[in-house]
Protein backbone atom coordinates (compact mmCIF):
# COMPACT_ATOMS: atom_id res chain seq x y z
CA UNK A 1 0.00 0.00 0.00
CA UNK A 2 1.33 3.35 -0.92
CA UNK A 3 1.63 6.13 1.76
CA UNK A 4 0.98 9.41 0.88
CA UNK A 5 2.62 12.24 1.99
CA UNK A 6 1.49 15.91 2.58
CA UNK A 7 3.51 18.87 2.12
CA UNK A 8 3.00 21.82 3.57
CA UNK A 9 4.78 25.15 3.48
CA UNK A 10 3.61 28.29 5.90
CA UNK A 11 4.88 31.38 5.05
CA UNK A 12 6.66 32.99 8.11
CA UNK A 13 4.30 35.68 9.84
CA UNK A 14 5.28 39.74 8.39
CA UNK A 15 7.86 41.06 10.06
CA UNK A 16 5.16 43.74 10.64
CA UNK A 17 1.98 45.19 9.50
CA UNK A 18 0.56 48.45 8.76
CA UNK A 19 -3.11 49.20 8.85
CA UNK A 20 -4.78 51.65 5.94
CA UNK A 21 -4.25 54.59 8.22
CA UNK A 22 -0.29 53.97 8.82
CA UNK A 23 -0.05 53.12 5.22
CA UNK A 24 -1.90 56.60 4.17
CA UNK A 25 0.25 58.46 6.37
CA UNK A 26 3.85 56.94 5.22
CA UNK A 27 2.29 57.62 1.99
CA UNK A 28 2.05 61.07 2.61
CA UNK A 29 5.45 61.36 4.31
CA UNK A 30 7.50 59.72 1.79
CA UNK A 31 6.01 62.25 -0.91
CA UNK A 32 6.86 65.07 0.66
CA UNK A 33 10.54 63.77 0.80
CA UNK A 34 10.12 63.86 -2.89
CA UNK A 35 12.55 60.92 -3.40
CA UNK A 36 10.86 57.93 -4.93
CA UNK A 37 13.82 55.74 -3.50
CA UNK A 38 13.05 55.96 0.18
CA UNK A 39 11.10 53.02 2.55
CA UNK A 40 9.96 53.79 6.15
CA UNK A 41 12.78 51.69 8.70
CA UNK A 42 11.68 49.91 11.30
CA UNK A 43 13.86 48.81 14.15
CA UNK A 44 14.67 47.68 17.31
CA UNK A 45 17.58 49.48 19.37
CA UNK A 46 18.81 48.55 23.10
CA UNK A 47 17.90 51.36 25.26
CA UNK A 48 14.99 53.08 27.07
CA UNK A 49 13.91 52.43 30.71
CA UNK A 50 13.00 49.14 29.49
CA UNK A 51 15.38 47.52 27.72
CA UNK A 52 14.87 48.26 23.99
CA UNK A 53 13.27 51.45 22.11
CA UNK A 54 11.63 51.50 18.38
CA UNK A 55 13.32 53.46 15.65
CA UNK A 56 11.65 54.70 12.42
CA UNK A 57 13.03 56.59 9.85
CA UNK A 58 13.09 57.00 6.24
CA UNK A 59 16.19 55.08 4.28
CA UNK A 60 17.29 54.08 1.32
CA UNK A 61 20.02 51.39 1.66
CA UNK A 62 18.64 48.03 1.64
CA UNK A 63 21.05 45.43 3.01
CA UNK A 64 21.31 41.95 2.19
CA UNK A 65 19.95 40.43 5.50
CA UNK A 66 17.16 42.81 5.57
CA UNK A 67 13.17 42.12 5.31
CA UNK A 68 11.42 44.11 3.21
CA UNK A 69 7.73 44.32 3.04
CA UNK A 70 5.72 45.92 0.34
CA UNK A 71 2.44 47.60 1.88
CA UNK A 72 0.27 49.11 -1.37
CA UNK A 73 3.81 50.61 -2.78
CA UNK A 74 4.77 51.48 0.67
CA UNK A 75 7.79 49.45 1.68
CA UNK A 76 9.01 48.72 5.25
CA UNK A 77 12.21 47.82 5.96
CA UNK A 78 13.34 45.75 9.12
CA UNK A 79 16.80 44.87 9.81
CA UNK A 80 17.93 41.16 10.86
CA UNK A 81 18.63 41.97 14.10
CA UNK A 82 15.07 43.48 14.75
CA UNK A 83 12.59 41.02 12.71
CA UNK A 84 12.35 38.84 15.61
CA UNK A 85 11.68 41.16 18.40
CA UNK A 86 9.03 43.20 16.08
CA UNK A 87 7.72 40.01 14.24
CA UNK A 88 3.45 39.93 14.00
CA UNK A 89 3.25 43.80 14.94
CA UNK A 90 0.92 46.12 13.87
CA UNK A 91 2.16 49.92 13.06
CA UNK A 92 -0.95 52.24 12.96
CA UNK A 93 -1.60 56.02 13.03
CA UNK A 94 -4.55 57.63 14.73
CA UNK A 95 -4.89 61.32 13.91
CA UNK A 96 -7.66 62.30 17.08
CA UNK A 97 -8.01 65.23 19.21
CA UNK A 98 -6.82 62.90 22.30
CA UNK A 99 -4.34 61.09 20.91
CA UNK A 100 -2.01 61.47 17.57
CA UNK A 101 0.51 59.47 15.85
CA UNK A 102 1.96 56.46 14.97
CA UNK A 103 1.92 53.48 17.83
CA UNK A 104 3.42 49.92 17.41
CA UNK A 105 1.39 47.21 18.97
CA UNK A 106 3.80 44.11 19.23
CA UNK A 107 2.68 41.09 20.68
CA UNK A 108 6.55 40.17 21.81
CA UNK A 109 6.49 42.72 24.47
CA UNK A 110 6.14 41.37 28.19
CA UNK A 111 6.67 44.99 30.11
CA UNK A 112 6.47 48.36 28.57
CA UNK A 113 7.69 51.54 30.48
CA UNK A 114 5.03 54.28 31.54
CA UNK A 115 6.52 56.52 29.41
CA UNK A 116 5.33 53.98 26.43
CA UNK A 117 8.79 54.47 24.51
CA UNK A 118 10.44 51.41 25.77
CA UNK A 119 9.94 48.04 26.31
CA UNK A 120 11.25 44.59 27.14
Amino acid sequence: MEQLVQITTRRPARAVTLTPGAVEKVRLLLASENDSSLALRMAVRPGGCSGFSYEMYFDSEVGPEDTVEDFDGVGVIVDNQSVDLLRGSTLDYQDGLMEAGFAINNPNVTRSCGCGNSFS
